[in-house]
């Protein structure tokens, strides 16, 4: 048996519903947001659900208006969960992607597996993160389904998949992203993690920042998806949020997965490592490829002390379609993230600062720089030094 949103792609662009449009009507209260869940659920008190509702009402404001959902509407909107709707799947369980009917919108339904990594502690924080933040690059949280042993979220649908899709997991005859979409995902993406550390209030640590959360619209806008493992920042003074390691090897700081001690720099680490894969088109690890090679971080450590071989870090499928003069930016901005020491690491925003210009340059004539942009990979610079890397 065929899913309808399958075999109807006309209906897969993501619309903004005229109902939903409505309830969203400036700033809500948690209070009213927990008194419009509560009068849903009067014929269902699932135990679930009044914890989801109480952690709400501890924080701030509602940003976004969470519908819930019942388990039926849900396999409706998949054709019953049907195998040819699934777009994706990991420990956490699977997603499908669907359509519903009551708000006239297509959506991507995550199932979450019952013996799966992802438990009812980072169901709940999902729904809690997604309630609280709302900006262009993080993905909408739609709503959610917590019946019985069931745990469903379903969000907004984003047709062009993963940014992991389009980067590490594409053939040898495919077309690979050009330099200037890579930028363009780089500071989009960026702005995401800048929100959620200097924006959100309280402030929001990620804390899984990777290629494959890092979700493209149908203009290949990216926005990041997945905060089961996200945590609230620090507040009351201290400068770091103590937690059991958690995230996927590779990306984690290095001072997080020695100390459990998370913080904003954790998840500036994370990108840098992103935005190296985004330039290099190589996996953090990759046990493919010969053993000097297969993590990447080591790999490119001793390419950051020889501009000479800067070059060598652009990924083959860009052709050579670049400014080498911004390939070596970039490169600076990545190797700056990827300080050992977090205090030396630069904050979002000025990261931001950088990749807008790299995002917005226009390819013209190649020149190497005449001098390196990264004199060693532990090379550090005061923030004003960043931007001297951007604009020498």
């Amino acid at each position: 048996m065929s899913c309808f949103t399958c075999s109807h792609p006309d209906t897969l662009s993501f619309r903004t519903s005229p109902t939903q449009n409505s309830k969203d009507t400036g700033k809500r209260t948690l209070k009213s947001f927990v008194r419009d869940m509560s009068l849903k659920f009067k014929s269902d008190r699932s135990r679930q659900r009044q914890i989801i509702a109480a952690e709400i009402l501890k924080y701030g404001t509602a940003k976004n208006h969470v519908e819930v959902f019942t388990y039926q509407e849900l396999a409706g909107a998949t054709d019953n969960f049907n195998p040819e709707c699934l777009i994706g799947e990991g420990g956490f369980g699977s997603v499908y992607k669907g359509y519903i009917k009551s708000i006239k919108q297509s959506v991507a339904v995550k199932q979450q597996n019952r013996n799966g990594l992802q438990g009812p502690r980072e169901f709940l924080a999902e729904v809690l993160m997604l309630s609280l933040v709302k900006h262009p690059n993080l993905v909408k949280l739609i709503g959610y389904c917590a019946e019985g042993d069931q745990r469903i979220l379903v969000y907004e649908f984003m047709p062009n998949g993963s940014l992991e899709d389009h980067l590490l997991d594409i053939g040898g005859d495919e077309e690979g992203l050009d330099w200037e979409r890579r930028m363009k995902i780089a500071e989009g993406a960026a702005r995401g993690l800048e929100y959620l550390h200097e924006t959100a209030d309280p402030p929001v640590i990620y804390r899984d920042f990777k290629a494959s959360n890092i979700l493209l619209d149908e203009d290949f806008n990216p926005k990041l998806s997945d905060f089961g493992l996200a945590r609230m920042g620090p507040t009351g003074g201290k400068d770091h949020v103590s937690t059991r390691v958690m995230g996927t090897y590779g990306y984690c700081a290095p001072e997080y997965a020695s100390t459990g001690q998370l913080t904003t720099k954790s998840d500036v680490y994370s990108f840098g490592v992103v935005l190296l894969e985004t330039i290099t088109g190589r996996r953090v690890i990759d046990y493919q490829r010969p053993t000097e090679e297969q993590n990447l971080i080591d790999w490119a450590h001793p390419l950051f002390k020889d501009r000479s071989k800067f070059i060598l870090m652009a990924d083959p499928l860009l052709k050579d379609k670049f400014h080498v003069k911004s390939l070596f930016q970039a490169l600076a901005v990545a190797a700056m993230c990827l300080q050992e020491e977090a205090d030396t690491r630069p904050h979002m925003s000025d990261v931001v600062t950088a990749l807008h210009h790299l995002a917005n340059q226009k390819i013209r004539q190649k020149e190497i720089p005449k001098e390196p942009f990264i004199k060693s990979a532990g090379h550090v610079e005061s923030l004003g030094g960043l931007n001297s890397y951007i604009h020498p």
